[in-house]
């Protein structure tokens, strides 16, 4: 026989599966060590509470005395509840008022700045209203729409307009609070946009120009698909946030005039720390959580995420 025949396999001489190469690298262990902060600070803050929340969600409890273990009953109730409904159907309503007229006054600020100026002034005043606070930016237009003293209705007296009510009517608290957040997100957003402009070669418009396109063709033909990615993220991003709108609500409206402006982030809030049934606010929560998992999925598949037409 030879050799090769008679040879006796080494324990650990077999082939590493290649997974279990990468796992064994040097830099994988470096890569995880520099992970590992935000990893323990993602589980301590974010994972632990998300599951012992959905552990609420299935008792009675009040905050003082101990959980008790009621099952599906919160969420009987809760899709029993008209009130819920109708906090899910001001929400959608305030979404769709936001979303919308945000992202055309972002991206329209954006190809401004684009073709006009790339100045750094100018995005830096964009960005401001971003950076303040949400708590002081509602303050702020509180005092500005008051009906008696507020600059707004003193500039619509100017020109013969009477006093309008504002975050103090029905009809109008819910747009009120929409472009107050508008007028805190939509100069972030164009930034978003602007930085996804940049990235589109300059010959691509210049090809188009030379073939006879106007500037109308040339933005829904290539400004627009190649902006898909981040149109994406900021339309996930945007949604998101506007279903967790929280503290504009508190300090202006409180959830009125007669539950015009009461969100679901605001029912929940109420339940929770209100009426202490913090199993009930949980599991509404949950619900909350669930409605946005499914939103998100259906803007990535529809708007194709994973996909970009710059490959």
């Amino acid at each position: 026989m030879s050799n090769s025949a008679n040879a006796i396999p080494i324990r650990g001489a077999q082939r590493r599966p290649d997974w279990l190469k990468g796992w064994l690298r040097g830099e994988t262990w470096l890569a995880w060590l520099f992970i590992l902060p935000s990893l323990i600070g993602f589980i301590t803050f974010i994972g632990v509470p998300a599951v012992r929340g959905l552990f609420i969600s299935f008792t009675n409890w009040d905050l003082l005395s101990a959980p008790k273990v009621v099952g599906l009953a919160n969420y009987q109730k809760l899709l029993n509840d008209p009130q819920f409904w109708n906090a899910l159907r001001v929400t959608l309503y305030y979404v769709l008022l936001n979303i919308p007229l945000q992202t055309v006054l972002a991206v329209g600020l954006a190809v401004l700045m684009d073709r006009l100026t790339q100045s750094i002034f100018v995005r830096g005043v964009l960005v401001l209203p971003w950076l303040i606070p949400n708590v002081v930016v509602a303050l702020l237009w509180l005092w500005m729409l008051d009906p008696q003293l507020g600059v707004v209705n003193q500039l619509l007296g100017v020109f013969g307009i009477g006093r309008q009510p504002f975050l103090g009517s029905v009809g109008g608290a819910m747009p009120s609070v929409a472009w107050i957040n508008i007028w805190r997100h939509a100069g972030y957003t164009a930034l978003l946009i602007f930085a996804g402009l940049q990235t589109i070669p300059k010959d691509v418009y210049e090809a188009a120009a030379i073939d006879g396109a106007t500037e109308r063709r040339m933005f829904w033909a290539i400004t627009v698909p190649l902006l898909r990615p981040v149109l994406v993220f900021v339309l996930v991003t945007t949604v998101i946030g506007s279903f967790q709108i929280f503290d504009t609500i508190a300090i202006t409206t409180k959830g009125g005039p007669v539950n015009a402006t009461r969100v679901i982030f605001w029912y929940i809030y109420e339940y929770a720390f209100n009426r202490f049934q913090m199993g009930y606010a949980m599991s509404a929560a949950v619900v909350l959580f669930l409605i946005l998992i499914t939103i998100t999925i259906i803007q990535m598949r529809y708007l194709r995420s994973d996909e970009s037409d710059l490959a």
